[in-house]
């Protein structure tokens, strides 16, 4: 869990724009807001927890799954680059 250590802050402040989401969601809700205005905002949370997901996914690829205690060859740097772009493409 280096990674996530390392980039904690950054994962902290996702996760609070995402709660933020979802309370304009609940208001929304509440307030019986339109579906259009509902869809928008569950498309817009669905995008931070994708965003948040894309984070994790990409240190766990370059902290775990490359050994961190020596330089990747560059067919296995390009494997990696090859497969976080699949999932960014993927998730988004």
């Amino acid at each position: 869990m280096a990674h996530t250590v390392e980039d904690k802050q950054k994962l902290i402040n996702r996760v609070r724009r995402l709660r933020g989401q979802l309370d304009a969601l609940e208001r929304a809700l509440e307030a019986e807001e339109s579906c259009e205005e509902l869809m928008q905002l569950l498309t817009a949370s669905r995008g931070a927890v994708d965003g948040l997901m894309v984070e994790v996914v990409e240190g766990y690829v370059r902290t775990h799954m490359v050994d961190p205690g020596r330089k990747p060859s560059r067919s296995e740097q390009q494997a990696a680059e090859t497969l976080l772009d699949v999932l960014r493409a993927y998730i988004r």
